[in-house]
């Protein structure tokens, strides 16, 4: 599906992609798949937001968006990131009727960590699998969605990354499908994306039950607060159904 779709770009044609830089996002969801996707040939990629005002992650890095909700060009793929805003946009019927108009004409649906969320409050996701953060993957049942454990998940257009450093594999899965593999590997080799952690603790697959158990302590009120936002998103979208 995704070959027939693109074959114009591995022809040479500039390809559009979109992400949505919305304030309180984690930047590295953004900033890893963007490092990618800036570096394939004939790419413009947009930074989209309401206004042309700087906007702040949840780390204190200012960015600057692009392109806003009303001078956004066409997108070919369009990728939410996610972060502490991530709440907040749930509720934003502006940014999601923004989401719903640009997933009628692109070509891929995609998010990284909890955007994910972002999209299935949209009612993007009812009826596909899809990833995001570990400590918030099963809200996705919520909104429709069949949560998966998995690093980088593709059901039809929609491709979704797990949490925040997932967003690098995630944009080289991309590149890849659109690509091909050597088109992915020079952008890797390219960006020295050789990772070696020093600890076996970046999953709840290989972190010990004790460290798991201590970190779900310390997210619980904020992972609390998230799920209440996913319950009201969800009964929004069964009392106002989408397309």
């Amino acid at each position: 599906m995704v070959k027939t779709l693109f074959d114009e770009f591995r022809n040479g044609k500039s390809i559009s992609i979109g992400f949505l830089l919305f304030p309180n996002l984690t930047q590295l969801d953004l900033t890893g798949p963007y490092e990618v996707f800036t570096r394939v040939p004939q790419s413009q990629v947009h930074l989209i937001w309401k206004t042309m005002e700087p906007v702040v992650s949840d780390r204190g890095l200012a960015m600057l968006p692009n392109a806003t909700f009303t001078t956004c060009p066409k997108l070919d793929i369009i990728c939410i990131p996610g972060g502490p805003g991530q709440i907040e946009l749930m509720e934003d019927e502006e940014t999601l009727n923004f989401l719903r108009m640009k997933a009628k004409e692109t070509a891929l649906v995609t998010s990284v960590c909890t955007g994910s969320l972002v999209l299935g409050a949209a009612g993007l996701l009812q009826g596909y699998k899809a990833t995001t953060h570990w400590g918030s993957l099963e809200q996705l049942t919520l909104l429709g969605a069949e949560p998966v454990a998995e690093r980088v998940v593709r059901d039809g257009n929609r491709i979704t990354g797990a949490g925040v450093t997932s967003g690098i594999d995630f944009a080289l899965n991309v590149v890849t499908d659109i690509y091909g593999e050597e088109a992915a590997k020079s952008i890797q080799l390219h960006m020295e994306y050789d990772p070696e952690p020093p600890f076996s603790s970046g999953s709840p697959r290989s972190a010990s039950p004790e460290l798991v158990t201590a970190t779900r302590k310390q997210l619980s009120s904020f992972i609390e607060k998230r799920r209440q936002a996913t319950q009201r998103a969800a009964i929004n979208l069964q009392q106002n159904p989408k397309e």
